[in-house]
Parts: C-alpha cells; structure tokens; sequence
C-alpha cells in the first residue's frame, strides 16, 4: 500500500489503482513483487514449479516440496495444503514474493506440499470467476499425474487455505467441495484453514466502526475491493461477501459438519 496516500481521502490510490471512466481500472503500480518458481537450486529449502491448469494459461498452480521429503529413504507422503493468495480479489499473485514466502515457511515448518492457484482478478472478472477457477484448480489437483504431487502429497489429507481474499476463496470452495466429496476423490479435504479472511457486509461491525480512520486498511479500502470483486449491481450482503445472510446460514451448517474450520 502506498505510504504517501491517505486511504480515507482515496482508497483507489492509496491501493495502487485508477478508476477509468467506463468502469475498468489501471493498475498504476504492483505492490506485489514476484518471485520465480526454482526446482534446481541445493541450498534452498524448498523448492517449486509452476504447472498450467487450461491450454488458455489463465489457470495455472505453483507447487511447493520441502527438499528434505525428495531426499527422505522412507518416501513418507506428507499433507497437501491448496492455499488460496490474498489481494482484496484485485490484486495479487500466485507468483507474488509474500505468497513465496509465506507457503515456504509452512512447507519447511509443517511439513507440507502446498500447492498454491492463479486465478483472475477482479473487476476483469468478477466474482464467481476466482471461485471458478480455484475449483478447476481443484479438480486438476485430483486427476493429476504430476509426479511432486503423486509421490510426496497425501491426497487423503488435504486442507483449503487462504489469506484475506483467499480465506474468503477457500471459504467458498469449501461450501462447493462438501456437496461433491465422492467427485474429488482421491482428494479428501480435511478442513479449511482460514487467515484473517475477506468478508463484510452493508452493516459495518464494531471493529470496523473503531477502524473508520485506520491508516493500514480501513472499511473505505475493504468498500472500494468489494465493488470491484462483487458482481454488479450487487452490495455487500451478497452471500459472496456476507456468510451469514439468508440461506448463506444454511450452506454455513452443512459446512461446519462435514469439515473443521479455524479462522486465525
């Protein structure tokens, strides 16, 4: 986020952004930088690789291994993590150097193979397009003859994970995956892992009203994301963004009883 810009006087600038006049935007900068996959270098701890999930190249997924599993006698399959990157459904990238970092050290700490998807931005494509394409990443991930995944991940133990918007992508990807378990076997998700993940509604929360004037990422900012990301015409209350409105609560339920659900 931009350190010159007040995000309460202008919340498209101060995320790095132009609203055009037709609707679109202009990224004016990236305040994600990118760091390359890397599966030959021996003093890293982790190595990965990118894999295209559609011949159009807009999916596609970056794998993660712990070193010491490749290297390991016994062969002992570890836990696969899918981790959804954050970025407010506008920004962001599977490529992106804190995404790199972030799923590295849960590889190396858990361990864990992690596979992480790219999907479209929003307001290009709007929501549901990166629940569409997290679930086409999904159903690759389980007809896949990678050989990182088919000999180090354990497919019986999967876990959906996200930060922010990807807290929210893995909310919603859960509620899709629990009405088609036997579809995605050999995948079985366990339970989802959400950090500190995207939701709002028209009603703002406690937090939010003590937030108002916050200088790192008030409601303005969090307003200005789901405008972009929601469908148009629709406000906060979609259940996109509010899960716990209407029949939201419902899909809600039918989720907490099939899988475990952290929020941290």
């Amino acid at each position: 986020m931009s350190n010159q810009i007040d995000p309460t006087v202008d919340p498209y600038g101060y995320i790095g952004i132009a609203r055009n006049v037709d609707g679109s935007i202009t990224r004016i900068f990236d305040f994600f930088a990118k760091t390359p996959a890397c599966s030959n270098n021996d003093s890293i701890p982790v190595l990965t690789k990118d894999i295209p999930v559609n011949e159009s190249g807009s999916i596609w997924i970056r794998v993660f291994v712990p070193r010491k599993v490749l290297d390991s006698p016994t062969k002992a399959k570890l836990p696969l993590i899918v981790y959804y990157h954050g970025g407010g459904f506008v920004l962001g990238s599977a490529a992106g150097s804190i995404c790199y970092e972030f799923c590295t050290n849960v590889a190396v700490e858990i361990p864990a193979v992690i596979v992480s998807p790219e999907y479209r931005l929003a307001p290009e494509h709007r929501l549901p397009a990166a629940y569409d394409d997290s679930m086409e990443a999904l159903e690759w991930i389980k007809n896949t003859s990678d050989e990182w995944l088919t000999n180090y991940a354990d497919f019986s133990k999967c876990y959906l994970m996200g930060s922010s918007a990807g807290g929210n992508i893995a909310y919603h990807i859960g509620l899709r995956s629990v009405t088609c378990v036997d579809h995605l076997s050999p995948l079985k998700i366990q339970g989802l892992i959400l950090h500190q993940p995207f939701f709002g509604g028209t009603q703002r929360t406690q937090s939010e009203l003590r937030l108002a004037n916050d200088k790192i990422f008030p409601p303005c900012v969090a307003d200005v994301m789901w405008e972009l990301a929601l469908p148009m015409e629709f406000d906060r209350d979609h259940e996109y963004c509010n899960p716990t409105v209407g029949i939201s609560i419902i899909k809600l339920e039918l989720l907490l009883r099939n899988y475990f659900v952290i929020s941290i």
